[in-house]
């Protein structure tokens, strides 16, 4: 192993290719970790040739190709021993090995991998590249589920100096398109036929066009038909069937024309398989208490709806952070404490006629005839006697708060009738008694204490 390649350093070998090895390296200018793929240069002057110039041209496809589902291309160099591309450093699995573990993923992810695959050849095929070499084995998926492709090492370019020579093949005879087999002009169809085939794979782990020789592998791809992939898998919905059958048609006018009609299809059985799935058990359990229609979401945060234009008005901000008072019941009982209010909140003209008449009935000393405008507005309640009060049980319902009856001053004694004095009033001599006899008690107690 070479220990530095260029100004990278070697840390482990990946594996080898076909055009030479892949390593694990550091970058060390920038402490990035990069994979190092090589092509042997100890080779006869044709082989040389060829392969450098495929690897240059691979060099020409990825560095085109800046697409989140595209291996990306950071530098390529040369040695005397060895050309080298430095390319990102993917911490995954080859889907290659995922199938080969016997562990195949789930419908639903086998889905979103092809999808995403589908999504990076649409980008290159949009810049006039055919991959050529699509394969379990070029499709690295990451942790997190994230798919890219890899290794355009003979995809064809616009004006490519590469030619396929006579009698040869390139690329993998599993996952050869019909016309790629028999050696017919290629474009992006071919790249949806070869996806067809890893998809069909990835949900059965079986090949659909396979034998003991190249040869019969290749017959097979142009001429039979394999069962639908449901056939080998009963999680496989029949709409795949149907995909997978439009992939692999033999007839490029019988395929997709676009790879992008193929990963919206895809996307589509995602969503119906989602729909069937039994909904996940919500955190959110119930939903907040429904509020009152105009009240804030929040009693400590207010909203301000901006203008068209989008600049706020400062002056309205001022004056919706300025609270406003609250308005006063006209029923309110307190005489005094009305004023006040009345006073702090500018409602002095509204509450002006109150304020007025409850002024006159304090200054009148006479008597209030019914009737008369300063009479109280509802008739005071009629006397109720203690004994019997206090054997009255409490009513059953109470109104919280009872209207305190206006004040009104009591005439002089001397100026006050007999039949001034309501009736009943008699009533009221057995607490007077009491009462006095009590003052008694109290003023004699203190007389006997002070003596003592």
């Amino acid at each position: 192993m070479t220990p530095v390649l260029g100004r990278y350093k070697i840390v482990s070998e990946i594996g080898q290719g076909a055009m030479g090895t892949v390593y694990k390296a550091v970058d060390p200018v920038i402490d990035r970790t990069v994979a190092i793929k090589t092509i042997n240069l100890n080779l006869s002057r044709q082989e040389l040739e060829e392969y450098e110039a495929r690897f240059q041209q691979e060099i020409k496809a990825a560095g085109r190709l800046n697409h989140p589902n595209i291996v990306t291309i950071y530098d390529v160099g040369r040695t005397e021993q060895v050309a080298y591309m430095a390319m990102e450093f993917l911490e995954g699995q080859e889907l290659k090995d995922i199938i080969a573990s016997g562990r195949l993923p789930a419908t639903e992810q086998v889905v979103d991998i092809i999808a995403q695959v589908a999504d990076g050849l649409w980008f290159a095929h949009q810049q006039d590249i055919v991959h050529r070499d699509v394969k379990p084995s070029n499709i690295m998926v990451l942790k997190g589920g994230i798919a890219k492709i890899t290794d355009f090492g003979i995809a064809r370019l616009p004006n490519s100096a590469v030619k396929t020579m006579t009698g040869l093949i390139l690329g993998s005879p599993r996952y050869m398109s019909p016309e790629q087999v028999i050696g017919k002009s290629l474009d992006t169809r071919t790249d949806i036929f070869s996806l067809g085939v890893v998809l069909y794979e990835a949900l059965t782990g079986l090949a659909p066009f396979d034998g003991d020789n190249v040869n019969a592998i290749m017959y097979a791809t142009v001429n039979t038909t394999p069962p639908p992939p449901s056939t080998h898998s009963r999680s496989v919905p029949a709409m795949l069937d149907l995909i997978v059958a439009k992939a692999m048609a033999k007839a490029v006018d019988d395929r997709y024309q676009t790879v992008k009609e193929f990963a919206d299809d895809l996307r589509e059985v995602r969503r119906q398989l989602d729909a069937a799935r039994p909904s996940v058990a919500l955190k959110a359990r119930s939903a907040p208490p429904p509020r009152p229609a105009g009240e804030a979401s929040s009693p400590d945060v207010s909203t301000i709806p901006l203008p068209a234009d989008g600049k706020l008005d400062k002056g309205a901000l001022r004056d919706e952070e300025t609270p406003k008072p609250l308005g006063i019941a006209k029923t309110f009982d307190s005489f005094d404490a009305t004023l006040r209010l009345a006073s702090m909140t500018n409602q002095t003209e509204e509450f002006e006629e109150y304020i007025t008449a409850t002024q006159k009935m304090r200054a009148y000393r006479g008597r209030i005839e019914p009737g008369s405008p300063l009479a109280p507005a509802t008739p005071p309640p009629p006397p109720v006697e203690a004994p019997e009060a206090a054997a009255q049980p409490e009513p059953a319902e109470q109104p919280r708060f009872r209207p305190i009856p206006r004040f009104v001053a009591p005439p002089p004694e001397a100026a006050r009738a007999p039949s001034d004095f309501p009736e009943g009033s008699s009533s009221n001599l057995p607490a007077i008694v009491a009462i006095v006899a009590l003052s008694v008690a109290a003023v004699g107690l203190l007389i006997a204490l002070l003596v003592k």
